[in-house]
């Protein structure tokens, strides 16, 4: 009988002391599975600079050879290292073109995303379901501005785009090939992948899990690229915020025009005012301030419009090892 292939799509960033750990679970459950499933593991070395890719090649090694004794050829290991660090979408990007699997799953290192869910996500994918989500219970592991800002963004991204993104919903979980073919097609530089998968569509449903705290070291996404991440996010798949500065424009020259029909007219009937410098100040600084918020949006979209032009390669790879 010929056993359905299962890709596991795993980025690494400076993940070197999680490695062994992470790999010891991870074939815990597959070692389980492996009866009725083949699993190819994709490995990405987002360009650490700790000693992860000397680890996943040890990692790599100790598993072959423990398969070759135990005469087991369902499992794979490939190493895909790039050439620097591109971040986790270009990783998940790589990951996903080199997945050959009926069926790709991606998790993080950090042991966050739990590998004893995976016969979960299997067995929902048997049951026909061509996307299966893992969605996270609480968020216990943050902290209260993450928290609020999660919950912020996900609020704002309904409200303004046109594609629904489950809440509390990562990039862990588990795609059909159709989906994954059809992921492929996106070829798109600024990558937002949770809205990359929720775009695409296809039957899905969701299956809740509670979130491990970091087996070791500490996340590599601070305030500043879960800013720029939001960012991507709002942008690339909604252009309501290029919609308001229409409404706010035609809203001040409302203002505005019965401001000047409410001075005319009381100059007609009262005279002449010494004009007022701080009202001018006021509105001058108002005014300005709208339009160079307006700017940096239009910028926004511009310097995304300038990179996808461009047309560059979404990562390099230097090696691959498998």
């Amino acid at each position: 009988m010929t056993l359905k292939t299962v890709s596991l799509v795993i980025p690494f960033f400076n993940e070197g002391q999680g490695v062994a750990p992470f790999f010891q679970r991870l074939m815990q459950t597959c070692h389980k599975l492996k009866a009725r499933y083949a699993f190819q593991m994709v490995c990405i070395n987002d360009g650490s600079t700790d000693a992860t890719l000397d680890e996943l090649v040890k990692a790599r090694q100790t598993l072959m050879g423990f398969l070759a004794d135990d005469n087991a050829s369902e499992i794979t290991i490939t190493i895909i290292d790039f050439s620097r660090n591109f971040g986790k979408e270009a990783a998940l990007t790589a990951g996903i073109d080199h997945a050959t699997g009926d069926a790709v799953i991606p998790m993080d290192a950090d042991l966050q995303h739990p590998p004893e869910l995976l016969p979960v996500l299997l067995e929902k994918w048997e049951e026909g379901y061509e996307v299966v989500l893992a969605q996270r219970t609480s968020r216990h592991t943050d902290h209260f501005a993450q928290k609020f800002a999660a919950r912020l963004f996900y609020k704002l991204h309904q409200k303004i785009s046109q594609i629904h993104m489950p809440a509390d919903v990562g990039d862990f979980r588990l795609m059909d090939r159709r989906v994954v073919n059809a992921v492929k097609q996106l070829r798109e530089n600024n990558r937002f992948m949770k809205g990359i998968f929720a775009w695409v569509g296809f039957k899905s449903v969701l299956v809740p899990f509670e979130v491990e705290a970091r087996s070791t070291g500490h996340s590599s996404f601070n305030v500043w690229k879960l800013w720029n991440l939001a960012l991507d996010g709002i942008t690339s798949f909604s252009t309501v915020p290029l919609r308001v500065w229409t409404y706010l424009g035609g809203l001040v020259s409302l203002t505005a025009f019965l401001y000047a029909s409410y001075i005319f007219v009381r100059t007609l009937v009262y005279g002449v005012d010494t004009p007022g410098y701080a009202s001018l100040m006021i509105a001058i600084l108002f005014l300005g301030g709208v339009q160079l918020i307006g700017i940096g949006v239009l910028g926004e979209y511009l310097g995304r419009v300038y990179s996808e032009v461009k047309a560059r390669p979404a990562y390099i790879i230097r090696q691959i090892i498998s």
